[in-house]
């Protein structure tokens, strides 16, 4: 699905180019080609179904995963984490998006772990880089981080079976850690995300999720992207259940015990929430050129509420019951 390189488009005299000189860009983020050749895996790495060209297919059924399957994503998101610090650690100006994914490509490596989005219907990286307008699956290039660049990295790990998958957004030296409005974008990404999770547990409709998100990102100035969403994560990179984080009538499904998924609220800065593709069939930028930032952990349904799979410092375990109350939700 990745796009082919037009040698015909507009180069810097260094060899790099923009593949799309004709299209309409929402912002001043351009992509920077050629993108650097795809890495080789190990043979001992375990690849997942994607990988190996094989059948897989999920069921529209929200699973309620085993003890054994439980462990099996927790392990995987724990690793996630790391390589995720590791690769947030090198993001400064000067570095290129391309760096970062060679960062998330060794740290996986080394964790005997395949970094889930390579090949995943043809995308061409190991993780996902997405700057100021960008809302999501930015293409790793040759596009140096500037200082005030807003930057989501988005790591999923494969481990032995079973996807570990968070997202987190910074602000790109001093000139975006002093703007204001960049500031309270990627506060608000992360409270949303943060409130969400306080009210999850075992009854809760999966819609609750979009009752908390969506008032919230508005009371900060923000809009939620309405056509990218959550999912049911474990076997498979993607599944049911799908998680909406606006208020809407297609979310179905309770909360059970042994339910996996991710929560990652994508805000826009302003009013407008629509996004616009681009030609590669992956990057996804705001209509507007107003910059974006979302959050994302990977969470388990427990008997009391929830369990941060991807939490920094390893897996955090929260009982939701008061806030659940305090909302009028199951208990």
């Amino acid at each position: 699905m990745g796009a082919k390189h037009q040698e015909s488009g507009t180069g810097d005299g260094a060899g790099t180019f923009d593949p799309f000189p004709k299209f309409a860009y929402s912002g001043p983020v351009r992509p920077v080609y050629p993108l650097s050749p795809r890495p080789s895996i190990p043979p001992h790495i375990r690849r997942p179904n994607y990988a190996r060209e094989e059948a897989l297919f999920s069921s529209r059924n929200i699973r309620v995963n085993t003890a054994a399957d439980q462990e099996g994503v927790r392990k995987a998101s724990v690793l996630a984490r790391e390589v995720l610090m590791a690769v947030l650690a090198a993001a400064k100006p000067g570095v290129t998006s391309d760096e970062l994914d060679k960062i998330c490509f060794e740290e996986a490596i080394k964790r005997d772990t395949y970094p889930s989005p390579l090949g995943y219907h043809g995308y061409p990286k190991s993780v996902c880089t997405s700057v100021n307008e960008v809302i999501c699956h930015g293409i790793p290039d040759q596009r140096p981080l500037e200082d005030g660049d807003v930057l989501n990295v988005d790591v999923t790990l494969y481990h032995y079976g079973y996807h570990g998958d968070l997202n987190a957004t910074i602000a790109v030296g001093p000139k975006a850690q002093s703007d204001e409005d960049k500031m309270r974008l990627i506060k608000a990404a992360r409270d949303c995300l943060d409130g969400a999770i306080a009210i999850c547990g075992p009854g809760v409709p999966f819609a609750e999720i979009g009752n908390v998100i969506q008032p919230l990102a508005e009371s900060r100035g923000c809009s939620v992207v309405k056509n990218y969403t959550g999912h049911g994560i474990g076997r498979f990179f993607h599944g049911a259940p799908t998680v909406f984080h606006h208020k809407t009538k297609k979310s179905w499904g309770i909360m059970q015990p042994g339910n996996i998924f991710t929560i990652e609220p994508m805000l826009n800065l302003g009013s407008n929430w629509r996004d616009l593709s681009w030609p590669d069939d992956w990057t996804v930028s705001t209509v507007d050129g107003a910059p974006s930032a979302a959050a994302e952990e990977t969470l388990l349904i427990t008997e009391h509420g929830v369990e941060i799979l991807t939490a920094e410092g390893g897996p955090k375990v929260l009982d939701t019951r008061e806030a659940r109350k305090q909302r009028g939700l199951p208990v």
